[in-house]
């Protein structure tokens, strides 16, 4: 189980939580980038390659018994930050369609390039799978 943690007098978040208290087993899952099972990529759009990452990484976490509200922490390194305040409003429906209304504490910074050319984002996850799940 979780619980975001929200500092008094702190300005709500939107769409991350500040802080996440968790019990269970912990899974990090590696930094996920927009190709298919195979390691091909099938697009340069930022948005479906968002989506394949985030569907990668969710994998990962459903392979260990997880699930999306499991998720307690994302990174997501972006190459082109204009590109992404550009298309949040579909990243952000792109984001709900595999998640949820889980919102886990969150950090996306831009980076000067990723080791794979094509990527133009990569996203790590920690989830925190309750005992029971096993």
């Amino acid at each position: 189980m979780h619980e975001a943690i929200q500092p008094s007098g702190w300005a709500r978040p939107k769409g991350y939580a500040n802080g996440v208290l968790a019990s269970g087993r912990q899974l990090f899952v590696g930094g996920q980038v927009g190709w298919n099972p195979q390691q091909q990529f099938e697009t340069d759009d930022l948005v479906e390659q968002f989506r394949q990452a985030l569907a990668n990484a969710m994998e990962v976490v459903s392979a260990a018994g997880g699930e999306a509200g499991h998720v307690v922490r994302m990174t997501w390194y972006l190459k082109d930050k204009r590109e992404y305040n550009a298309r949040l409003k579909e990243i952000g429906q792109v984001y709900r369609e595999i998640m949820g209304r889980n919102f886990p504490a969150m950090s996306a910074v831009q980076v000067a390039d990723l080791i794979e050319d094509r990527a133009k984002v990569e996203i790590e996850i920690t989830a925190v799978i309750p005992e029971a799940s096993r």
